[in-house]
């Protein structure tokens, strides 16, 4: 290439792929698993498969009290959240939440997400569940992801 010659660029196919926020909401509302990513005390990152539901509108998780992703929490409060589904390439979709952690320990608020979880992998909540639901919930709290920033992808639309 000489001087005169632009740079080459590849096609920016990121604008493509971007869910809009009406897709991003549905897919989240998608019975997925979601990495939580926290951070060590060394450095490290700390990730863990886990069920997810909503609280007040935000997407949130259950959590030993005493867990590790837990103590990160109380100590750095930063939380990366990746859902993702796809087994090929050309059906990748995803979606990344960047953002701070709201610790909740208030009872209401943990039944809510709670019932919130229980619906959406176990059964739907009825007041004969609430014995389970209790029993899950027991000496735990919620965290209450806080998004800052949000990154989308779905690959199907290269169709």
């Amino acid at each position: 290439m000489n001087e005169a010659s632009p740079p080459r660029r590849g096609v920016n196919q990121r604008d493509r792929v971007k869910m809009t926020e009406q897709e991003v909401a549905a897919f989240l509302r998608g019975r997925h698993s979601a990495t939580m990513c926290t951070m060590n005390q060394d450095g490290t990152i700390h990730a863990v498969a886990m069920w997810y539901g909503f609280l007040e509108g935000a997407v949130a998780i259950e959590t030993k009290s005493r867990s590790q992703k837990a103590l990160n929490l109380r100590r750095d409060g930063r939380m990366t959240l990746l859902v993702e589904d796809g087994e090929q390439y050309s059906e990748l979709r995803g979606v990344q939440l960047v953002g701070r952690a709201e610790i909740v320990e208030e009872p209401e608020r943990i039944w809510e997400l709670g019932v919130s979880v229980f619906a959406r992998y176990q059964a739907p909540y009825t007041e004969e569940m609430r014995p389970a639901v209790q029993a899950m919930l027991h000496n735990r709290i919620v965290v209450k992801l806080l998004v800052d920033r949000e990154v989308s992808w779905d690959h199907r639309k290269l169709g």
